[in-house]
Parts: structure tokens; C-alpha cells; sequence
């Protein structure tokens, strides 16, 4: 098999969400609120387990009975996800009802997001060989100044974020989408990503398939590399 093309999963394959105390602590800070640190932990230890930090980890958390339909489609647009993780973070007590909604505007923020250490290299050595590059996300924003923002957008050649078509991952029609953006048989890409269901649902189309793991930037160096030998 000849890969002519590659598509990327976004959160937790090429960028990292930061830890909940530094996405916590930013927002206090910005908004000039102090909690003790015995206050901090408490808070910050609810938001991990309650999954509020959009991005992050996941398989720890038990959603709670009202949100568990909110969450099941929170990535087919914006206002439902926004609607999810402020809820899930409303289950954690906080000093300041505008804290819920500041929390959701940061993880949007392209200081929050820090690429994996090999994403740049091998985005460009993927350019160097003339191969096209997307992004496929479930998400519910735009995702595409946090590219901007760390210098990887020149090397990505589309996006196809789930809120914008009404469908998510593992739906064939995604890929089948940025396949085509890229003007790319199917059986000719291949696709990255960390999660072992919705990022499969690329085989359905023809894709390869390969996979990371969705680990802390410091702790996963050069998983991407592997990338340039099947190309």
C-alpha cells in the first residue's frame, strides 16, 4: 500500500490539552480569584474527575445521569458542547458562577494547548515529501488557531472538525470528507489517532490506521515518527 496521503487525530495525537491545576490556575488568575490551597486541590481534583477539562482524559470519569444524553453528542455542535462541559464542571463546587464559562473559554485558548515534541518535524517531513496532510476531529469549536498559533498550520492542508458537519467519529463520513479535500483514495491514506474506536472508523473507508497513545507531552517524544517510515 502506497500512502499518498495522512490524516491526524487532533487532542491527543498531535496537541495535548493542558493538566486541569494549570487550566484551573489560569482562570483564577485571569479572574483575580484566590482559593486556599486546600480550596485548589478539592477543585481541581473534582474537575478531573468529573472530565470537565474538554480535552483531556476521559475513561476515569462516570457522567452523571442529566448529562449523559448531553454528552453522547456534545461534538455534533457548539452550543452542545459548551452546554456538556460546563455542566460537567457545574458539578464541582466553585466560588464564582462566571468561573463555569471561563473555564470553557480557556481550553479554546491556544495558550492551553502544547503540540507533542515530534508533531512540527513530522508534519514538515511529510511537506518534504510532497504527502497532503488533514486533521480530524470531534470537536466543538474551531480548532484552527491553536494550529495558527504554534506555527503548524502551514503544514496542514485541511480540517474537518465534527461540529461542522453534524456527525462525529467514528462515521465513515468524515474521512470520506477530508479524503477528499485532499483528493485522496481512501485505500491510499492513512490515518493517526489515539482513540481506538473513533479513530477505526477510518478502516471502514480503506484507510491504514495507526495508532498513539494519548499520553502528557513530556512522557511521549517521538510516537508521531514512526509516521515517516510508512509513508
Amino acid at each position: 500500500m502506497a500512502i499518498k496521503a495522512v490524516l491526524f487525530d487532533f487532542s491527543g495525537t498531535l496537541f495535548r490539552i493542558e493538566s486541569t491545576s494549570s487550566w484551573l490556575r489560569a482562570v483564577l488568575d485571569a479572574s483575580e480569584l484566590t482559593l486556599s490551597d486546600e480550596e485548589f486541590e478539592r477543585a481541581a481534583r473534582g474537575l478531573h474527575e468529573a472530565g470537565a477539562l474538554p480535552g483531556g482524559t476521559t475513561d476515569h470519569v462516570a457522567v452523571p445521569d442529566h448529562l449523559t444524553e448531553l454528552i453522547a453528542v456534545r461534538d455534533v455542535d457548539a452550543s452542545r458542547h459548551r452546554a456538556a462541559y460546563t455542566g460537567l464542571a457545574r458539578t464541582v463546587p466553585l466560588p464564582d458562577e462566571r468561573l463555569y464559562d471561563a473555564l470553557y473559554d480557556r481550553h479554546m485558548d491556544p495558550a492551553a494547548w502544547r503540540p507533542y515534541p515530534d508533531a512540527l518535524d513530522v508534519l514538515v517531513g511529510l511537506r518534504e515529501r510532497g504527502v497532503p496532510v488533514g486533521v480530524v476531529s470531534n470537536i466543538g469549536w474551531d480548532l484552527r488557531p491553536v494550529f495558527v498559533a504554534h506555527g503548524l498550520d502551514p503544514y496542514v492542508d485541511t480540517y474537518v472538525m465534527s461540529y461542522r458537519h453534524g456527525v462525529t467519529k467514528p462515521d465513515a463520513r468524515l474521512f470520506a470528507t477530508a479524503c477528499e479535500a485532499l483528493g485522496a483514495a481512501p485505500g491510499d491514506v492513512l490515518m493517526v489517532g489515539d482513540d481506538r474506536r473513533a479513530d477505526a472508523g477510518a478502516a471502514v473507508i480503506g484507510c491504514a490506521v495507526h495508532f498513539v497513545d494519548h499520553l502528557p507531552v513530556d512522557e511521549r517524544p517521538d510516537a508521531l515518527r514512526p509516521v515517516l517510515d510508512l509513508v
